[in-house]
């Protein structure tokens, strides 16, 4: 797979606790130079990285992260405010305690109000596979498909795993033909990049693969 086409389909991420404003304009930097899909930050830095990019770049960022048990109306308000800010994309996190107590219409019924809060921007639904059960997660993909979500998406990258091949395939199964992927979480190279696009995802929530080509190309590959 060209590595142009593999960028463009990019979240270039940054999310530490940590980050600082010079490294939020770094990655806006390299979004634009590599053609990503969108970068995604915290959402303190919409509004400035907005500012700085204009137009000629996508903004994601995070609601309900990364434990997902905030109130419906706290995340609604942080989906309503990033927009008026300038995000583009909206990656919320569910409630897994939720879920896992079979509260499948509570579940629906958070992410329909995250979707309208949204507006007319994406919503991306994190569903947090290695915390979930085969059925757990087989029961999300009805649910997201069902919610009016433009995504689905594997995990934040702060609990104990990241996106697996096998949960790529398990989504790519199980979703209604309208609902995208992304995979995010421990995409650490081309090849797992090129894995989870033939798998199924449309989108990588991941740092490292603008990393790996910087770095090629500082040595001339």
């Amino acid at each position: 797979m060209d590595i142009k086409e593999i960028l463009s389909r990019v979240d270039h991420t940054l999310l530490s606790q940590s980050a600082t404003w010079n490294e939020i304009k770094a990655i806006c930097d390299d979004g634009i130079k590599y053609g990503c899909a969108s970068v995604c930050i915290p959402p303190s830095y919409v509004k400035k990285a907005k500012e700085y990019v204009g137009d000629s770049l996508k903004l994601c960022t995070v609601i309900g992260f990364p434990n997902g048990y905030n109130t419906t109306a706290v995340k609604c308000f942080e989906a309503a405010e990033a927009v008026k800010e300038g995000a583009d994309e909206i990656d919320m996190v569910i409630n897994i305690g939720m879920l896992r107590d079979k509260r499948y219409e509570d579940v629906l019924s958070e992410i329909k109000a995250v979707k309208q809060s949204c507006g007319s921007k994406l919503l991306k639904v994190i569903i947090e596979t290695c915390l979930l059960s085969e059925e757990e997660k087989i029961k999300m993909c009805e649910i997201v498909s069902d919610s009016g979500a433009d995504y689905i998406k594997t995990s934040t990258g702060f609990s104990t795993g990241g996106a697996t091949r096998e949960d790529i395939a398990l989504f790519a199964a199980n979703v209604k033909p309208h609902l995208n992927i992304k995979a995010a979480g421990g995409i650490a190279s081309i090849k797992d990049a090129e894995d989870m696009l033939s798998l199924g995802a449309s989108r990588l929530g991941t740092s490292r693969i603008v990393k790996i080509v910087k770095n090629e190309e500082g040595f001339g590959y």
